[in-house]
């Protein structure tokens, strides 16, 4: 199985490397698997000029899953649209035929006082925004 890790920017990179920690304990229970990571967004428009490399797009397609870090930051927001960080992600989705986006929303009952909203509006949330 190949897994193309794309960590893109802020904090896709610090998170992806949490995702690849849990899937190299899983290689000591018997899942084979390789990984290879590529540039998406910001990072990409920085190292290569567009936020998404053709490169980038080939390991992609040729992986079995793909493994995307968050895109983006203040620091991209001058960019010409076509630079946007933002234009990897949407063109990654479009290339690999993925129109679904998936937003899990929990409210952990120590954080509802947290929220802006009264606690109890928001106490027990737990949705799938689609």
């Amino acid at each position: 199985m190949k897994i193309c890790v794309l960590p893109g920017d802020g904090i896709g990179p610090e998170i992806m490397a949490q995702a690849v920690r849990v899937l190299n304990a899983l290689r000591t229970d018997g899942l084979a698997f390789e990984l290879e990571e590529a540039k998406i967004g910001g990072c990409a428009v920085d190292a290569t000029g567009v936020p998404l490399p053709e490169s980038t797009l080939a390991l992609a397609q040729a992986a079995d899953a793909v493994l995307l870090g968050a895109v983006g930051g203040p620091q991209w927001d001058t960019l010409p649209r076509e630079q946007r960080p933002e234009r990897g992600l949407l063109g990654i989705r479009k290339a690999l035929n993925l129109f679904g986006n998936l937003r899990p929303a929990i409210l952990y009952p120590e954080l509802a006082n947290a929220s802006s909203l009264k606690p109890e509006l928001v106490a027990g949330l737990d949705i799938m925004i689609v």
